[in-house]
């Protein structure tokens, strides 16, 4: 197996594709779509575009559907909810289909998805993360951040080392044998230094620093949990996840 780390969907090469994708938008695509499904929604379909996502969902019942739209941390007009994982709960999200569409997880999500194998991963989700890819053995990984706007973000670094961390304390393998690329050494080196102290690089976050603008520091303290839910999004057909 070899884990490859890509910081934003611009890095991700042009040619070729894993046998296993994993994107990663800790605030906080990735982590409310864990949330979404953890709170019993039927599954989550993801758009680019906010005016996709509106076309699209009228086709749903109204009763079974929950439209998710978030643009520069904000709540985007026309929609039931913004970006935040403690907008869900079973009597809110329980059997309804969640469209979603944000300024930067979903966007990573189409970047990646025509791999065999799609999945989301979070800190809340990071242990099943791992679990799921040591049961699937897939020779190729590659771990993409969401960033922000094209550009680094710390907390989907910390979470991509999170997991490489886990997959090398579960294998007893070396940086040699598992690492594709030098950014997936040095995501775990972050994570090292951090891992005791993951709402403290929230808060440093250049995102974080944004949502903090705009008084979420709730989303902040639920973001930054370490293996909270034991489940893992998977795409089950282009552009929808589910369970």
């Amino acid at each position: 197996m070899k884990l490859f780390l890509f910081h934003t969907p611009e890095e991700v090469p042009e040619q070729g594709a894993p046998d296993c994708a994993i994107a990663i938008d800790v605030l906080r695509a990735t982590t409310t779509m864990a949330a979404a499904l953890a709170a019993g929604a039927e599954a989550i379909q993801v758009f680019s575009d906010i005016d996709d996502l509106l076309t699209t969902s009228e086709t749903w019942p109204t009763d079974k559907r929950l439209r998710a739209g978030e643009r520069g941390g904000g709540k985007v007009e026309g929609c039931d909810l913004g970006n935040s994982p403690l907008d869900h709960s079973p009597e809110r999200s329980g059997g309804k289909r969640l469209f979603m569409s944000t300024t930067n997880g979903t966007r990573c999500l189409k970047r990646i998805e025509h791999a065999p194998t799609v999945i989301t991963a979070a800190l809340t989700t990071r242990q099943a993360v791992v679990d799921f890819v040591l049961s699937q053995q897939p020779e190729t990984v590659w771990i993409v951040g969401s960033g922000w706007e094209g550009t680094y973000s710390l907390e989907d670094t910390v979470c991509a080392g999170a997991i490489i961390h886990g997959i090398i304390a579960a294998t007893g393998q070396t940086f040699k044998d598992l690492a594709g690329n030098d950014a997936a050494i040095a995501a775990v080196s972050l994570y090292l230094q951090w891992q005791d102290q993951l709402l403290d690089l929230m808060h440093y976050a250049s995102h974080g620093q944004r949502l903090l603008r705009l008084n979420n520091e709730a989303d902040l303290q639920y973001c930054a949990q370490l293996d909270v839910l034991n489940i893992v999004p998977r795409q089950h057909e282009l552009g929808v996840l589910g369970l």
